[in-house]
């Protein structure tokens, strides 16, 4: 059985407000695209981070949900990332993914940025997932969720304490963890980078996992200048792929036994506090 995950990061400019001339750009971005598990696009890859919510959200049923479903099925891929959407009246800021031949899978935006006045024009999601993919548990985030390390806390236990799991050494128990791979989607400002890049190597110490955050390039309707800087940070605090400025697709193969014996060696997680979730 095959333990490792092939990774396509989407780094791109997005044009403003332009559904349109952004899935055309990722048709030729993802054209000779080597085989993948998954491709990883941008926050609010159709619009750019706008809060037109009223004007530009489409429903799970709309074109650029659509345009997701046929790619994933002509690359025989997964792909994910966020788009601005409605459902009953309500905005969201939401990471969709779309699968070859499974359901469609999506999350909501917890943690809204206040500063740009998200939680005004967006509701907040009220619960965490994960998904399954080639073996790998994966944690999907959007941007902002990156500042807040208990709501992304990769934990073996279920966060209740009448449903604690009992300590054990077992070498099974790595896999009692939520997730292995915290995937971010960003527009993550230029002049806030070193916190970027700052936050995502700690949520990979902190959690023993891999860490992906893909962010943009180039600048928004807004005059907010974008630096890029997609990574993969492994379990260790390694960066083991930067794609720094470049509008590019990077390729990079994760493996899930070297993040088992990781764990395995260095179990930190067992020591984990325990808490649960109060809204």
């Amino acid at each position: 059985m095959r333990r490792t995950l092939r990774l396509a990061l989407v780094q791109m400019d997005i044009a403003w407000q332009d559904s349109a001339a952004n899935l055309k750009n990722l048709d030729r971005l993802l054209q000779a695209l080597p085989e993948t598990d998954l491709v990883v696009l941008p926050e609010m890859f159709t619009t750019g981070f706008s809060m037109a919510s009223k004007q530009f959200a489409e429903t799970m049923g709309g074109g650029s949900v659509k345009w997701m479903e046929r790619t994933a099925k002509q690359k025989d891929s997964a792909i994910c990332g966020s788009l601005m959407t409605q459902e009953a009246g309500e905005y969201f800021n939401r990471f969709v993914v779309a699968q070859p031949i499974a359901a469609m899978i999506s999350y909501d935006k917890k943690h809204l940025f206040r500063m740009s006045t998200e939680h005004q024009n967006y509701s907040a999601g009220v619960k965490r997932i994960t998904f399954p993919l080639r073996g790998f548990k994966i944690c999907p985030q959007i941007c902002y969720d990156l500042r807040f390390p208990a709501w992304t806390r990769n934990s073996r236990r279920l966060h209740s304490p009448e449903h604690d799991l009992p300590a054990s050494d077992s070498l099974d128990d790595e896999f009692k963890l939520d997730y292995d791979l915290l995937l971010f989607v960003a527009n993550w400002p230029a002049a806030r980078r070193l916190h970027w890049l700052s936050l995502l190597r700690a949520r990979a110490i902190e959690n023993q996992c891999y860490v992906v955050g893909v962010n943009r390039i180039g600048s928004d309707g807004n005059g907010v200048d974008y630096a890029g800087d997609s990574v993969v940070i492994d379990y260790n605090g390694d960066t083991i792929l930067d794609l720094k400025d470049r509008h590019e697709v990077g390729m990079i193969t994760l493996g899930l036994d070297v993040l088992s014996d990781y764990r395995r060696v260095f179990p930190a997680w067992k020591d984990a506090d325990r808490f649960e979730f109060v809204s």
